[in-house]
């Protein structure tokens, strides 16, 4: 065994990927350490460019789309390492965010995940923890509820200044025992691209571990890259996982509430927009976001309509 099995999945974004590998090696603690990339088909020359630049990198090169979860599963399945650590592309590590959360886990062997302080490129924060989604969180503003019910909803208003233990962290960087995941599973593979992490922390939960924040483990993120490029395709992805984490973990008539409030509050937004889009470049193009969805609503939310297709 060694210390730590650090695991990348990439999607065509070569020079983020480099960036992220080299932050690895310039800050990783005195350990044994290994990196696993799992690269879905990319077209950019990134696994070329890794090989070269990093032969130590074990690579899993495949010929299509897997989506986050099956991806992850493919390295953490044969990965050698005490704890797990998922990492995004689109990050960046500073000295000594991995030290503060692996000391920070040997510390507290009942802590399942553990993930750190995300930061904007500028420094400035971002919201790092995720509350799992219920009728609440999805029908009604989410910055109005972390702001008017701080403790129950916990975002980057709140300024911890020490580890917390919460619902969910967001997957863009967490350390992940592996004890845990060989007692709870591995990331369930019906998500393609979002919720993925919030669900296996729930499952975690639900088995008698923890999952916690820590302040002090601080981590550039440069927000969704992949998903940037395909904002239309990503928010359906998004959508199509929110109604799969409903349907796993929640009743029928719940099912149903969500969907209907769901429905009504895209159609609004969609004539509003439409109304809009006159005057406001912005509405234009958050109508065809919208209009999309609505689309793919009517088309009875076909499964092969998102990101695996690119």
């Amino acid at each position: 065994m060694v210390d730590l099995s650090v695991v990348i999945v990439n999607r065509n974004t070569k020079d983020l990927l480099l960036d992220c590998i080299d932050s690895i090696n310039a800050t990783v603690p005195p350990c044994t350490f290994e990196i696993w990339l799992v690269d879905n088909a990319s077209s950019d020359g990134s696994i070329e460019a890794v090989k070269r630049s990093f032969p130590e990198v074990k690579c899993i090169e495949n010929n299509k789309n897997l989506g986050f979860a099956k991806a992850n599963n493919l390295a953490i399945r044969q990965a050698n390492g005490r704890y797990v650590v998922l990492l995004n592309t689109d990050t960046v590590l500073t000295q000594s965010a991995l030290r503060i959360l692996i000391e920070f886990m040997d510390s507290n062997r009942d802590v399942a995940i553990c993930g750190g302080q995300l930061l904007n490129g500028d420094g400035s924060l971002q919201n790092s923890i995720a509350n799992i989604p219920t009728l609440a969180t999805e029908l009604l503003n989410k910055s109005l509820l972390r702001r008017l019910f701080p403790a129950r909803y916990p975002g980057k208003e709140n300024l911890f200044e020490r580890p917390t233990e919460v619902e969910s962290v967001i997957g863009a960087c967490m350390v992940v025992s592996k004890d845990a995941i060989d007692r709870v599973g591995l990331l369930d593979e019906t998500y393609f691209f979002f919720l993925e992490e919030t669900d296996w922390c729930l499952s975690m939960r639900k088995k008698g571990w923890r999952i916690f924040f820590h302040p002090s483990a601080r981590i550039f993120h440069l927000q969704g890259q992949t998903a940037k490029k395909n904002n239309i395709a990503a928010r359906i992805e998004y959508w199509r996982s929110r109604y799969s984490f409903f349907r796993k973990h929640y009743s029928v008539m719940e099912n149903i509430i969500l969907m209907a409030g769901l429905l009504i509050k895209l159609l609004f937004s969609v004539i509003l927009q439409f109304i809009l889009a006159c005057v406001s470049v912005k509405a234009r193009a958050r109508l065809k976001v919208n209009a999309s969805l609505l689309c793919w609503h009517l088309f009875g939310c076909p499964s092969k309509w998102g990101l695996e297709k690119y």
